[in-house]
C-alpha cells in the first residue's frame, strides 16, 4: 500500500490544478501515449465501457454493482465527482484512498513529463486524461477482473476511449455538449458510436430515431453487433418488484433507482451483462436483479432527510432530457422550492420552461464552476418562468433560503448541475461534523 506524504500529496494536487485551466481536449494521441510509456495498464483487464447522455452513470452503478455481487474484483470509473475526486476511481465499491490516489496521480505526471521531454506529446495532458491514465494504472495495481468505465464526452475521442472493451453501451442520445459533439442528433450519435467495436457487442437503450440510424450505419461499417436493451423482453410489476424477462435470462424482483427512466438505465446494465456472460466475463447473472436492488448512486433523485430540517432532493439534471425526467417524477411528488444553478452553455432556456413553472418559488444561485452561469445570467434567459426568482450568490446562501421559503409539508429540490448538488452535499457533510 502506498505511503502518503505531504509531499506527494501536494504534488499531486499542484500538477491536477495545473491540468484544470486547460479545459476540454478530443483526441487519442496524448492518452496513447500516455498508456504507452504506463506500459498499457489499459491491456491488463476486460473493460465494460458506457457511453450516453444521460443515464450512462447509472448503467456504470448498475453494472458494477452486479459485477461485485458476481465474486468479481471490480474497477470503477466515473465522472464528473459531487465532492471528492477520489470518488472517480472505485475498487471493489470503494472509492480509491487518498495515497493511493496520490501515487496513481504520479506515476501519471512522470510518463507527462517523460513524454514531453522527448516530444513525444506536444503538452502535458488535460485533467480528464491525468484522472482517466490514473484511474487505468490503479486498476492494473489493484488486480481487478474487470473494469466498467463511464465515457467523459462523446465517445470517439474522449480519454476513456483507449481501451477495447468486451462489450459496450450508449445508453441515450440527446441535445447536450453541441459545441463540441455538433448540432444534430446525428452528429451526437457519430461520436457516441466511438464505442463500438468490430464483432462485439454495444447494447442500446431507447434511441432517437436519427441517432439510431446513425448508429446502425456505424455499426454495420464496422462489422459491430448492435443489442437493443428492449429487444424481446418482458417487464412485469409484482410485489417483489419488476420481473423482467429478456432472451437470455428471467429476473426477479428487481428494483432500480428512483424514476421511470431507471428502468431503461437498468435494462441497458442487464443486457449489457449478459453480453459480458458471452464474452466471457464470469458473471453470475442470478445475483443481478439483488445488486440492482441495492445500488445507490448519489446526486440522481437523492433524497436527504437533515436532522428534522426541511428534506431535500438531489438530482443533477444538467440538460432538457434530464430536466423532463425529472419533471415527470416531481408530478407525484409534495410542493416543492427549486434551488437551480446550471453550466452557461447549457439550454437553460428549456431547461427552465420545464422546471420552473412546477415549483412554489426558484431560487437561483451559481454552481461552483468557472463554467456557471450567473443567477442574473439564468433569470435573463429563463424569461417569463423566472419571474419572482429569488437570488443568492452561493450555494450554501441559496440553500438556508429555499429551506425558508420551502412550504410546510414540502421540500427543496436541488437541480441543473452535478456541480450544484455536489457543493450541496459537501455542505450538508461539512454542518453534520460540525
Amino acid at each position: 500500500m502506498p505511503t502518503r506524504t505531504p509531499r506527494r500529496r501536494a504534488r499531486a494536487a499542484a500538477y491536477l490544478s495545473s491540468r484544470v485551466r486547460f479545459g476540454i481536449k478530443f483526441g487519442l494521441e496524448t492518452m496513447r501515449a500516455l498508456c504507452e510509456e504506463l506500459q498499457h495498464p489499459e491491456r491488463a483487464f476486460p473493460t465494460l465501457l458506457v457511453a450516453g447522455t444521460n443515464g450512462k452513470g447509472s448503467v456504470v452503478a448498475y453494472a458494477d454493482a452486479a459485477l461485485c455481487a458476481s465474486g468479481l474484483v471490480v474497477g470503477r470509473y466515473t465522472s464528473p465527482h459531487l465532492v471528492r475526486v477520489h470518488e472517480r476511481i472505485a475498487v471493489g465499491g470503494r472509492d480509491v484512498g487518498p495515497a493511493a490516489f496520490e501515487a496513481a496521480v504520479e506515476r501519471v505526471r512522470r510518463a507527462a513529463e517523460s513524454l514531453v521531454g522527448s516530444r513525444a506529446i506536444p503538452a502535458h495532458p488535460t485533467y480528464f486524461e491525468v484522472l482517466t491514465a490514473a484511474g487505468l494504472d490503479h486498476f492494473r495495481r489493484e488486480r481487478v477482473d474487470v473494469a466498467v468505465l463511464e465515457v467523459g464526452m462523446g465517445g470517439r475521442l474522449d480519454a476513456t476511449n483507449v481501451v477495447a472493451p468486451l462489450a459496450s453501451a450508449i445508453v441515450s442520445v440527446e441535445k447536450d455538449h453541441e459545441a463540441y459533439l455538433g448540432s444534430t442528433l446525428g452528429a451526437i450519435a457519430h461520436e457516441k458510436a466511438g464505442v463500438l467495436r468490430a464483432g462485439r457487442a454495444t447494447v442500446l437503450g431507447p434511441l432517437p430515431s436519427e441517432a439510431h440510424e446513425t448508429v446502425a450505419l456505424d455499426a454495420a461499417a464496422m462489422g459491430a453487433r448492435l443489442v437493443e436493451a428492449r429487444a424481446g423482453v418482458t417487464v412485469d410489476e409484482t410485489p417483489d418488484g419488476l420481473g423482467i424477462r429478456t432472451p437470455g435470462f428471467t429476473y426477479r424482483g428487481v428494483r432500480t433507482l428512483a424514476g421511470a427512466h431507471q428502468r431503461d438505465n437498468a435494462l441497458v446494465a442487464l443486457r449489457l451483462l449478459e453480453e459480458a456472460r458471452a464474452a466471457g466475463l464470469a458473471v453470475d447473472l442470478s445475483a443481478a436483479a439483488a445488486a440492482l436492488g441495492a445500488t445507490r448512486w448519489p446526486g440522481r433523485l437523492e433524497r436527504v432527510v437533515d436532522h428534522g430540517r426541511v428534506p431535500l432532493l438531489l438530482d443533477g439534471a444538467h440538460n432538457p432530457a434530464a430536466a423532463r425526467a425529472l419533471a415527470a417524477y416531481l408530478a407525484q411528488e409534495p410542493p416543492f422550492v427549486l434551488l437551480f444553478g446550471v453550466m452557461a452553455d447549457k439550454d437553460v432556456e428549456t431547461m427552465t420552461r420545464v422546471l420552473f413553472p412546477l415549483a412554489q418559488a426558484v431560487v437561483l444561485t451559481r454552481a461552483p464552476s468557472d463554467r456557471a452561469a450567473a443567477p442574473e445570467e439564468i433569470a435573463r434567459r429563463a424569461g417569463a418562468v423566472a419571474r419572482g426568482a429569488r437570488v443568492a450568490e452561493t450555494p450554501r446562501r441559496a440553500l438556508a433560503l429555499a429551506r425558508r421559503l420551502a412550504p410546510p409539508g414540502g421540500q427543496v429540490v436541488v437541480a441543473g448541475s452535478l456541480y450544484l448538488v455536489g457543493e450541496v452535499t459537501r455542505i450538508l457533510r461539512t454542518k453534520r461534523r460540525a
